[in-house]
């Protein structure tokens, strides 16, 4: 049985982001690549890793720009199969229309407000409104345009369980305890995000930091992540 993580490889080096799967992909089966890898190593990058396991893709891109421009760049990455592609949920709802469109076999993944972001801060930026009312106005824009999963913090995936019944919900700012917050703001533990109505929680440098050559570590630390999800 695999746990409901996607391990984020945040890493520029192909042969350590195969090391990481290697070493999980007995336990987790859906893996993210973000801007960090998907930028030096492109496409073929990602094959490469799939060579080495043939798991479920979580491509974190963010898309964001006009329609026709974000459509062009999900048929670009189409067929690499992702099962999650995230577009941010601010782009609007003809974005995200033509977004969905362009990927049929695919989740288009909006994203709402980012982890790293505190109210103090999303006041600073101007927003009358709180983190949680931009959010819930973000997801419902989202799904109306055809989103089928969402992005948000652990702090607000109950309000959008409640709404939206039948949307993947996936959360990063996910730590287990005693970790370090690093750059994240609004942060919770994975049994806690999960029973609040997550359905996939993002982990990434909790448990890839424990990589030192030997997957023992980091196998031990995904053990505790389990037994801590019952």
């Amino acid at each position: 049985m695999t746990l409901p993580i996607i391990l984020a490889l945040d890493t520029k080096d192909l042969n350590q982001a195969g090391e990481w799967i290697k070493a999980s992909s007995d336990q987790i089966d859906h893996f993210k690549i973000g801007l960090e890898f998907y930028l030096l190593h492109g496409s073929e990058g990602i094959m490469q890793l799939r060579e080495v396991s043939d798991f479920k893709l979580f491509l974190d891109l963010k898309l964001y720009d006009i329609p026709n421009t974000v459509k062009g760049a999900v048929e670009s990455v189409a067929k690499l199969s992702p099962k999650f592609l995230t577009v941010h949920a601010s782009g609007g709802a003809k974005m995200i229309e033509v977004a969905t469109k362009a990927l049929p076999n695919g989740s288009i993944t909006a994203v709402t407000v980012l982890t790293s972001f505190s109210e103090d801060d999303f006041s600073r930026m101007g927003y009358k409104s709180s983190i949680a009312d931009i959010t819930d106005l973000m997801a419902s824009t989202a799904i109306k345009a055809g989103a089928t999963s969402l992005v948000c913090s652990p702090f607000e995936v109950s309000n959008l369980r409640s709404k939206f019944k039948e949307a993947v919900l996936i959360t990063p700012g996910v730590r287990a305890e005693g970790d370090d917050l690093g750059d994240q703001s609004r942060v919770m533990s994975a049994p806690d995000a999960i029973t609040a109505g997550a359905d996939f929680v993002v982990i990434g440098r909790s448990i890839t930091s424990q990589w030192d050559g030997s997957d023992l570590k980091m196998r031990k630390k995904i053990e505790l992540i389990a037994n801590s999800l019952g």
